[in-house]
Protein backbone atom coordinates (compact mmCIF):
# COMPACT_ATOMS: atom_id res chain seq x y z
CA UNK A 1 0.00 0.00 0.00
CA UNK A 2 1.07 3.92 -0.70
CA UNK A 3 0.18 7.03 1.03
CA UNK A 4 -2.79 8.86 -1.33
CA UNK A 5 -0.58 10.55 -3.68
CA UNK A 6 -1.72 11.07 -7.68
CA UNK A 7 -4.65 11.23 -9.83
CA UNK A 8 -5.86 7.51 -10.63
CA UNK A 9 -7.51 5.84 -13.33
CA UNK A 10 -8.69 3.08 -10.91
CA UNK A 11 -10.78 3.09 -7.87
CA UNK A 12 -9.08 4.25 -4.70
CA UNK A 13 -9.67 2.13 -1.17
CA UNK A 14 -8.37 3.07 2.33
CA UNK A 15 -7.64 0.27 3.83
CA UNK A 16 -5.18 -0.12 6.87
CA UNK A 17 -3.93 -3.36 8.58
CA UNK A 18 -4.97 -1.32 12.12
CA UNK A 19 -8.65 -1.73 10.34
CA UNK A 20 -8.66 -5.17 12.14
CA UNK A 21 -8.57 -4.81 15.44
CA UNK A 22 -7.44 -7.92 18.16
CA UNK A 23 -10.91 -8.75 20.06
CA UNK A 24 -11.13 -11.17 22.80
CA UNK A 25 -11.66 -15.03 21.62
CA UNK A 26 -15.66 -15.49 20.30
CA UNK A 27 -16.48 -11.61 20.39
CA UNK A 28 -19.55 -10.90 18.35
CA UNK A 29 -18.11 -8.76 16.13
CA UNK A 30 -16.47 -10.03 12.96
CA UNK A 31 -13.45 -7.88 12.89
CA UNK A 32 -11.65 -10.29 10.26
CA UNK A 33 -13.82 -9.01 7.69
CA UNK A 34 -11.88 -5.96 6.80
CA UNK A 35 -8.91 -8.00 6.67
CA UNK A 36 -10.39 -10.34 4.58
CA UNK A 37 -12.01 -8.48 2.19
CA UNK A 38 -8.77 -6.62 1.20
CA UNK A 39 -7.08 -10.09 0.68
CA UNK A 40 -9.95 -11.27 -1.53
CA UNK A 41 -10.06 -7.95 -3.68
CA UNK A 42 -6.80 -8.76 -4.33
CA UNK A 43 -6.49 -12.58 -4.82
CA UNK A 44 -9.46 -12.06 -7.55
CA UNK A 45 -7.87 -9.89 -9.46
CA UNK A 46 -10.84 -6.92 -8.95
CA UNK A 47 -7.74 -4.73 -7.41
CA UNK A 48 -3.85 -4.77 -7.14
CA UNK A 49 -1.64 -2.96 -4.33
CA UNK A 50 -2.22 0.30 -5.57
CA UNK A 51 -5.83 0.53 -5.33
CA UNK A 52 -5.53 0.65 -1.76
CA UNK A 53 -4.06 3.47 -0.22
CA UNK A 54 -3.13 3.79 3.70
CA UNK A 55 -4.36 6.81 5.85
CA UNK A 56 -2.85 8.57 8.61
CA UNK A 57 -4.53 9.46 11.62
CA UNK A 58 -7.40 12.66 11.56
CA UNK A 59 -6.99 15.75 13.11
CA UNK A 60 -8.48 16.47 16.43
CA UNK A 61 -9.46 20.25 14.65
CA UNK A 62 -12.15 17.49 12.26
CA UNK A 63 -13.29 15.34 14.91
CA UNK A 64 -13.97 17.99 17.39
CA UNK A 65 -16.15 20.14 14.52
CA UNK A 66 -19.00 17.04 15.22
CA UNK A 67 -17.84 15.95 18.43
CA UNK A 68 -18.03 17.22 22.00
CA UNK A 69 -14.22 18.06 23.28
CA UNK A 70 -15.04 16.24 26.72
CA UNK A 71 -16.12 13.19 24.90
CA UNK A 72 -13.17 13.39 22.56
CA UNK A 73 -10.76 13.61 25.51
CA UNK A 74 -12.02 10.60 27.33
CA UNK A 75 -11.60 8.86 24.35
CA UNK A 76 -7.74 9.64 23.74
CA UNK A 77 -6.95 9.35 27.63
CA UNK A 78 -9.18 6.18 28.03
CA UNK A 79 -11.31 7.27 30.64
CA UNK A 80 -14.45 6.88 28.81
CA UNK A 81 -17.27 5.70 31.04
CA UNK A 82 -17.54 1.89 32.03
CA UNK A 83 -20.85 2.12 31.03
CA UNK A 84 -20.65 3.53 27.57
CA UNK A 85 -17.64 1.35 26.70
CA UNK A 86 -20.41 -1.56 27.31
CA UNK A 87 -22.51 0.02 24.85
CA UNK A 88 -19.84 0.34 22.46
CA UNK A 89 -18.77 -2.80 22.39
CA UNK A 90 -15.34 -3.03 22.19
CA UNK A 91 -12.56 -3.32 25.41
CA UNK A 92 -10.34 0.28 25.41
CA UNK A 93 -7.35 0.04 24.02
CA UNK A 94 -4.72 2.74 22.66
CA UNK A 95 -5.31 0.71 19.80
CA UNK A 96 -8.95 0.83 19.22
CA UNK A 97 -8.23 4.64 19.53
CA UNK A 98 -5.61 4.82 16.80
CA UNK A 99 -8.23 2.46 14.68
CA UNK A 100 -11.15 5.10 14.98
CA UNK A 101 -8.70 8.04 14.30
CA UNK A 102 -7.03 6.26 10.71
CA UNK A 103 -10.52 4.94 9.86
CA UNK A 104 -12.20 8.51 9.51
CA UNK A 105 -9.17 10.00 8.13
CA UNK A 106 -10.12 7.15 5.31
CA UNK A 107 -12.95 8.38 4.74
CA UNK A 108 -11.82 12.43 4.45
CA UNK A 109 -9.36 11.31 1.89
CA UNK A 110 -11.90 9.30 0.12
CA UNK A 111 -14.13 12.82 0.00
CA UNK A 112 -10.95 14.18 -1.78
CA UNK A 113 -10.61 11.40 -4.53
CA UNK A 114 -14.31 10.88 -5.20
CA UNK A 115 -14.34 15.18 -6.31
CA UNK A 116 -11.83 14.15 -8.69
CA UNK A 117 -12.62 10.21 -9.52
CA UNK A 118 -16.46 10.74 -8.93
CA UNK A 119 -15.89 7.56 -6.11
CA UNK A 120 -13.32 6.29 -3.61
CA UNK A 121 -14.15 3.73 -0.60
CA UNK A 122 -13.50 2.63 2.51
CA UNK A 123 -13.14 -0.59 3.48
CA UNK A 124 -14.33 0.30 6.88
CA UNK A 125 -16.33 3.25 8.40
CA UNK A 126 -19.95 3.49 8.21
CA UNK A 127 -19.93 4.29 12.13
CA UNK A 128 -23.42 5.76 12.11
CA UNK A 129 -23.92 4.74 15.89
CA UNK A 130 -21.66 7.56 17.40
CA UNK A 131 -23.67 10.72 18.49
CA UNK A 132 -21.71 13.68 19.38
CA UNK A 133 -21.30 13.32 23.12
CA UNK A 134 -20.78 9.36 22.95
CA UNK A 135 -20.21 6.53 21.69
CA UNK A 136 -22.76 3.18 20.75
CA UNK A 137 -23.14 -0.17 18.70
CA UNK A 138 -19.54 -0.54 17.87
CA UNK A 139 -19.11 3.26 16.89
CA UNK A 140 -16.97 5.60 18.47
CA UNK A 141 -16.11 8.15 16.06
CA UNK A 142 -18.72 9.20 13.07
CA UNK A 143 -16.65 8.91 10.29
CA UNK A 144 -19.15 10.06 7.29
CA UNK A 145 -19.93 12.59 10.36
CA UNK A 146 -16.38 14.12 10.63
CA UNK A 147 -16.08 13.94 6.78
CA UNK A 148 -19.19 15.64 6.12
CA UNK A 149 -18.35 18.57 8.48
CA UNK A 150 -14.11 18.62 6.91
CA UNK A 151 -16.04 19.41 3.60
CA UNK A 152 -18.18 22.13 4.42
CA UNK A 153 -15.76 23.68 6.87
CA UNK A 154 -13.70 24.18 4.15
CA UNK A 155 -15.87 25.54 1.44
CA UNK A 156 -15.84 22.49 -1.03
CA UNK A 157 -19.34 21.75 -1.07
CA UNK A 158 -22.22 23.14 -0.75
CA UNK A 159 -25.17 20.79 0.00
CA UNK A 160 -24.35 16.89 1.46
CA UNK A 161 -26.89 14.22 1.00
CA UNK A 162 -26.40 10.99 3.24
CA UNK A 163 -27.57 7.72 2.03
CA UNK A 164 -27.78 4.87 4.77
CA UNK A 165 -28.67 1.49 3.60
CA UNK A 166 -27.33 -0.27 6.85
CA UNK A 167 -29.98 -1.79 8.48
CA UNK A 168 -29.74 0.03 11.61
CA UNK A 169 -30.77 3.56 11.30
CA UNK A 170 -27.77 6.00 11.22
CA UNK A 171 -29.23 7.40 14.71
CA UNK A 172 -25.51 9.05 15.87
CA UNK A 173 -25.62 10.96 12.08
CA UNK A 174 -29.26 12.30 12.41
CA UNK A 175 -28.57 13.62 16.12
CA UNK A 176 -25.28 14.93 14.74
CA UNK A 177 -26.59 17.22 12.15
CA UNK A 178 -30.11 17.93 13.38
CA UNK A 179 -29.50 21.40 13.25
CA UNK A 180 -27.53 21.37 9.77
CA UNK A 181 -29.44 21.98 7.10
CA UNK A 182 -26.30 22.03 4.83
CA UNK A 183 -26.46 17.55 5.55
CA UNK A 184 -29.77 15.47 4.74
CA UNK A 185 -29.82 12.74 6.62
CA UNK A 186 -31.37 10.19 4.69
CA UNK A 187 -31.83 6.60 6.77
CA UNK A 188 -33.89 3.02 5.25
CA UNK A 189 -34.15 0.74 8.13
CA UNK A 190 -35.14 -2.20 9.97
CA UNK A 191 -38.58 -0.96 11.75
CA UNK A 192 -38.36 -3.18 14.84
CA UNK A 193 -34.23 -3.56 14.76
CA UNK A 194 -31.40 -1.75 17.11
CA UNK A 195 -32.06 0.96 17.98
CA UNK A 196 -35.09 0.61 19.89
CA UNK A 197 -35.62 4.35 19.75
CA UNK A 198 -35.07 6.06 17.23
CA UNK A 199 -33.74 9.46 15.87
CA UNK A 200 -35.43 11.49 13.64
CA UNK A 201 -33.48 11.88 9.89
CA UNK A 202 -34.42 14.20 7.77
CA UNK A 203 -36.24 11.39 6.02
CA UNK A 204 -36.37 8.15 7.76
CA UNK A 205 -38.00 4.98 5.87
CA UNK A 206 -38.57 1.85 8.42
CA UNK A 207 -38.99 -1.42 6.82
CA UNK A 208 -41.02 -4.73 8.40
CA UNK A 209 -39.18 -7.76 10.04
CA UNK A 210 -38.76 -10.07 6.98
CA UNK A 211 -38.06 -7.79 3.95
CA UNK A 212 -37.18 -9.08 1.49
CA UNK A 213 -35.72 -8.43 -2.37
CA UNK A 214 -38.95 -6.98 -4.21
CA UNK A 215 -39.87 -4.12 -1.27
CA UNK A 216 -36.44 -3.48 -0.70
CA UNK A 217 -35.42 -2.51 -3.80
CA UNK A 218 -38.87 -1.00 -5.40
CA UNK A 219 -38.67 1.26 -1.87
CA UNK A 220 -35.22 2.64 -2.92
CA UNK A 221 -36.09 2.52 -6.55
CA UNK A 222 -39.28 4.83 -5.52
CA UNK A 223 -37.29 7.02 -2.98
CA UNK A 224 -33.90 7.84 -3.97
CA UNK A 225 -34.33 9.40 -7.52
CA UNK A 226 -37.06 11.84 -6.03
CA UNK A 227 -34.77 12.43 -3.07
CA UNK A 228 -31.91 13.86 -4.84
CA UNK A 229 -33.66 16.01 -7.41
CA UNK A 230 -35.38 17.67 -4.16
CA UNK A 231 -31.85 17.99 -2.29
CA UNK A 232 -29.82 18.77 -4.72
CA UNK A 233 -26.73 17.92 -3.29
CA UNK A 234 -23.01 18.52 -4.69
CA UNK A 235 -21.98 15.09 -2.42
CA UNK A 236 -22.89 12.14 -1.48
CA UNK A 237 -21.82 9.48 1.25
CA UNK A 238 -23.03 5.87 1.11
CA UNK A 239 -23.29 3.75 4.03
CA UNK A 240 -23.63 -0.10 2.45
CA UNK A 241 -24.13 -2.58 5.37
CA UNK A 242 -24.52 -5.87 4.34
CA UNK A 243 -26.63 -6.49 7.01
CA UNK A 244 -29.67 -6.48 5.14
CA UNK A 245 -29.03 -10.14 4.17
CA UNK A 246 -31.46 -12.51 5.04
CA UNK A 247 -28.38 -14.66 6.38
CA UNK A 248 -27.45 -12.05 8.87
CA UNK A 249 -28.02 -13.15 12.67
CA UNK A 250 -28.60 -9.41 13.78
CA UNK A 251 -30.69 -7.72 10.52
CA UNK A 252 -33.93 -9.61 10.57
CA UNK A 253 -34.93 -8.86 6.93
CA UNK A 254 -34.47 -11.43 3.83
CA UNK A 255 -32.46 -9.51 0.99
CA UNK A 256 -30.25 -11.98 -1.20
CA UNK A 257 -27.37 -11.14 -2.33
CA UNK A 258 -28.23 -10.07 -5.41
CA UNK A 259 -30.33 -8.11 -4.49
CA UNK A 260 -27.72 -5.96 -2.29
CA UNK A 261 -25.73 -5.62 -5.12
CA UNK A 262 -28.74 -4.94 -7.26
CA UNK A 263 -28.76 -1.70 -4.52
CA UNK A 264 -25.40 -0.84 -4.85
CA UNK A 265 -25.70 -1.07 -8.76
CA UNK A 266 -28.75 1.72 -8.00
CA UNK A 267 -26.73 4.31 -5.84
CA UNK A 268 -23.94 4.24 -7.96
CA UNK A 269 -26.34 4.56 -11.26
CA UNK A 270 -28.04 7.48 -9.36
CA UNK A 271 -24.63 9.33 -8.45
CA UNK A 272 -23.42 7.86 -12.17
CA UNK A 273 -26.20 10.14 -14.01
CA UNK A 274 -26.18 13.29 -11.79
CA UNK A 275 -22.25 13.63 -12.63
CA UNK A 276 -22.15 13.57 -7.87
CA UNK A 277 -19.14 12.41 -6.39
CA UNK A 278 -19.71 9.50 -3.86
CA UNK A 279 -17.48 8.13 -1.23
CA UNK A 280 -18.67 5.00 0.57
CA UNK A 281 -18.41 3.44 3.89
CA UNK A 282 -18.88 -0.16 4.73
CA UNK A 283 -21.15 0.03 7.35
CA UNK A 284 -22.18 -3.21 9.06
CA UNK A 285 -22.34 -7.10 8.37
CA UNK A 286 -23.19 -9.86 11.08
CA UNK A 287 -23.78 -13.10 9.03
CA UNK A 288 -22.79 -16.35 10.49
CA UNK A 289 -20.42 -17.19 8.18
CA UNK A 290 -17.68 -14.96 7.30
CA UNK A 291 -17.80 -15.77 3.48
CA UNK A 292 -21.55 -14.40 3.34
CA UNK A 293 -20.12 -10.93 4.50
CA UNK A 294 -17.34 -10.73 2.88
CA UNK A 295 -18.91 -11.42 -0.67
CA UNK A 296 -21.46 -9.04 -0.18
CA UNK A 297 -19.19 -6.35 1.12
CA UNK A 298 -16.73 -7.50 -2.33
CA UNK A 299 -19.65 -6.91 -4.62
CA UNK A 300 -20.01 -2.95 -3.41
CA UNK A 301 -16.45 -2.90 -4.65
CA UNK A 302 -16.93 -4.91 -7.66
CA UNK A 303 -19.78 -2.71 -8.85
CA UNK A 304 -18.04 0.59 -8.42
CA UNK A 305 -14.81 -0.67 -10.04
CA UNK A 306 -17.04 -2.34 -13.26
CA UNK A 307 -19.00 0.91 -13.06
CA UNK A 308 -17.26 4.13 -12.57
CA UNK A 309 -12.97 2.23 -14.23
Amino acid sequence: MRPYVIASSMLQIAYSPVYRLRLPEGHRFPMLKYELIHEQLLYEGTCTDDNFFAPQPVDDRWVLGVHAAAYVQQLKTLTVPAEMVRRIGFPLTAELIEREWIITQGTIDCTQIARRDGVAMNVAGGTHHAFPDRGEGFCMLNDVGVAAHYLLETGQVRQILVIDLDVHQGNGTAAMFQHEPRVFTFSVHGKDNYPLRKEQSDLDVELPTGTADELYLNTLYDTLPKLIDRVQPDFLFYVSGVDILASDRLGKMAVSREGCQQRDRFVFEQAIQRNLPITVSMGGGYSPRLTDIVEAHCNTFRMADSMYF
